[in-house]
């Protein structure tokens, strides 16, 4: 991603976060990052592709920040720790500091929700690779990495729109850490 299209997008995001993305127009993305309109529209088509964009970028950063936590993880636990502060924790907390923020979070329309799929993606295909060591474990127990890694993902994703408070939401978290951990084997 160009600098130009990071600084739209960083823009795009303090709005959508603010006033939320119904509220958000293109003139005010354009006001909010100092462009004008035109720039705007030859970086993006519409309010989608800016609002696709927002999902994506936040996604990149939350692969990268799971990424950098898990080189200094010790063993499974602490790396679900880190996967569950930056895919549930995290949004958490933006959702609850910012209402309009679940419109990035959660998605706002169709095309939203596919970013947001791609991201989950991501986020699975790093899990499956923490789990990958306990394979012939989680294979006893009737599953496939792929299948657990999916379930752990979706289940955290699960946790965060569902708990009634941060407290329930760490509370969930850490029965699915236990339950991965006693499924795993893993320490």
């Amino acid at each position: 991603m160009r600098k130009r299209e990071e600084h739209i997008i960083e823009a795009a995001m303090r709005l959508f976060i603010r006033y939320g993305v119904k509220r958000t127009g293109m003139n005010d993305i354009a006001t909010e990052a100092r462009i004008s309109r035109q720039t705007l529209y030859n970086a993006f088509s519409n309010k989608d592709a800016v609002l696709q964009a927002t999902i994506r970028l936040l996604a990149d950063r939350v692969v990268a920040s799971v990424e950098a936590g898990l080189k200094n993880a010790d063993g499974l636990g602490d790396q679900l720790d880190v996967i569950f502060k930056n895919i549930a924790i995290e949004h958490f907390d933006l959702m609850h500091t910012s209402p309009n923020a679940e419109d990035i979070v959660a998605g706002f329309n169709a095309s939203s929700q596919e970013e947001l799929e791609a991201g989950a993606k991501r986020n699975i295909e790093i899990i499956g690779r923490i789990l990958e060591p306990y394979a012939t474990e989680i294979e006893k127990n009737g599953l496939t990495v792929a299948q657990y890694a999916d379930f752990i993902q979706r289940s955290a994703t699960a946790a965060k729109y569902n708990a009634k408070s941060k407290k329930h939401l760490l509370a969930l978290l850490a029965a699915l850490r236990v339950a991965t951990l006693k499924v795993t084997g893993g320490a």
